[in-house]
């Protein structure tokens, strides 16, 4: 069978637990996901809100409050209020070049820190916005914030955990990604019923995972891999020595320093990008990403309130339907902390994108029945549950697959010479991609109507295909010796030099999955 390869055998067999210091560090570094979930959660709802459109957006709220489009499809259709959305992603593109340079001179810690105060000035200004100029500015900042932090995070929890952990850990960042949605949308369906300045509220407590993740960033040690860089080797080692568990840390000690001397003689990092031997890291890392948002989730997490107000449910019931797929979604990402060390990658990819494609299918089937290409009628309530219920299946695929994988397998494939250049990569066309579905989403629901939902379900058939020839298992495969999977894979294989693996240890074929 066609598709990605295992190789038996190999290093990585270094002494040394899992200990709680390296979980706890990673787990307040993971709380990086907190600021970046919880604006996705938080915008959705703040645009459904009528004090907000009156205030800021009062011609979508007259087309909204007194039919002036007869379409449903069309209520939400406003290029400014998808700026607002979408602005934020922009601007965690640019962030993300710089976050890169940052990241390899100073360390991964300082560019989380940086990432957590510019974040937190952001929610400040947005939540005393007094027009539409103030809520863009505000959210150009909390972009750079979340520019840094999903620059050097994933980054981070991968260089700290011990491979055999590795993806469990790193699925920590998507695990508060969603509990960040999961509370924003919990707010959003609080300050709702607030009498006035509901929006501020939900604005400003984007403060909260920002404090967090700044203060907790304080007490966080550097990784190894980026003290060794540095040049402080002797704080490295003290520092691996602490997060393994034991002083017997030679072994990867010296692999890490090997690596660091590699990556010293790469003078330009985003050139060596570009070499043919780093070909297959650099098309997944721009394709996974591509395909993570063109699952049309976004869709969901950003406009879930919007999409439920336009197919007909009323105010409270939006916004608690997006509560609910919320909280589908923390659970569906525990699934995947349980499964992606035990069962792999491509299980989890290929599973999710099969469950994703008939999701889309399904839902939209469901809309045009209801409301056909006029875009008018309105769910019954069986209808309306059938909807919320696939809408739920969805996000639990997208949850345990290519949410937390489209974070963990780009952190996990680059030699160390260029990974952060490598991560910078994924970030930003994560972003750009993000930008573009949040700019979008409602002109195209506007004009493509419930063919919308086949358009993103076209791409999900596409990515899994993708996924099933292309993507190899790195699962328990130390990340200094990841080549060694590149060099095994059936069309990879081609593009990695004989001298980039030990190739007296491992072949050049491993068994096919």
């Amino acid at each position: 069978m066609a598709g990605g390869h295992i190789v038996s055998g190999g290093g990585g067999n270094y002494d040394g637990k899992v200990t709680s210091f390296v979980v706890i560090t990673c787990l307040v570094a993971a709380t990086g996901g907190l600021i970046f979930g919880y604006d996705i959660g938080i915008s959705g709802g703040v645009t459904s809100m009528d004090e907000f459109l009156i205030k800021f957006f009062p011609e979508v709220y007259e087309k909204e409050k007194h039919n002036i489009h007869s379409s449903n499809y069309c209520t939400f259709d406003s290029h400014l209020l998808q700026l607002f959305t979408s602005s934020l992603y922009l601007a965690a593109l640019l962030a993300s070049f710089a976050a890169s340079a940052i990241t390899k001179a100073l360390g991964r810690k300082v560019s989380i820190m940086f990432g957590g105060s510019v974040f937190l000035i952001g929610a400040i200004i947005n939540a005393a916005a007094i027009n539409v100029a103030m809520l863009i500015i505000g959210r150009l900042l909390l972009g750079v914030g979340i520019g840094f932090g999903n620059q050097a995070v994933p980054l981070y929890l991968s260089e700290m955990a011990p491979s055999k952990i590795r993806g469990a850990l790193n699925i920590g960042f998507q695990m508060a990604t969603t509990i960040g949605i999961f509370v924003a949308n919990l707010v959003n369906y609080g300050t709702s019923k607030m009498e006035s300045n509901g929006w501020r509220v939900s604005l400003g407590l984007a403060a909260v995972p920002a404090i967090v993740m700044t203060l907790g960033s304080i007490f966080l040690p550097d990784t190894p891999n980026s003290l060794i860089e540095r040049g402080r080797k002797e704080e490295a080692k003290e520092t691996l020595q602490r997060i393994r568990g034991t002083s017997n840390v030679d072994a990867e000690f010296n692999d890490l320093v090997e690596a660091s001397e590699a990556a010293k003689m790469v003078k330009s990092p985003w050139k060596d990008l570009l070499e043919p031997r780093h070909r297959p890291q650099l098309v997944i890392v721009c394709l996974i990403p591509f395909f993570q948002q063109l699952t049309g989730i976004n869709v969901i997490m950003f406009y879930a309130p919007v999409l439920f107000k336009t197919l007909g449910f009323g105010a409270s019931a939006s916004l608690m339907s997006a509560v609910v797929s919320g909280l589908v979604n923390v659970f569906a990402t525990i699934v995947s902390i349980i499964c992606v060390d035990k069962f792999g990658r491509r299980v989890l990819f290929l599973e999710g994108g099969i469950q994703m494609f008939i999701c889309q299918i399904a839902v939209g089937s469901v809309i045009a029945s209801v409301f056909g290409t006029a875009g008018t009628g309105s769910f019954t309530k069986a209808q309306g549950n059938a909807a919320l219920f696939l809408i739920c299946v969805y996000v639990a695929a997208f949850a345990w697959s290519w949410g937390p994988l489209g974070w963990l397998v780009p952190s996990e494939i680059f030699p160390l010479e260029i990974r952060s250049a490598g991560m910078s990569i994924n970030v930003s066309v994560n972003m750009l991609f993000t930008f573009i579905i949040g700019q979008l989403f409602l002109t195209m629901l506007c004009h493509l109507k419930f063919g919308l939902f086949y358009f993103f379900g076209g791409f999900v058939a596409l990515m899994t295909l993708f996924a099933f020839f292309f993507v190899p298992e790195t699962k328990n495969v130390p990340i200094e010796e990841i080549n060694r999977v590149w060099k095994a894979h059936w069309f990879w294989g081609k593009y990695i030099p004989d001298d980039a693996v030990g190739l007296e240890q491992y072949p050049t074929k491993g068994a096919q999955v």
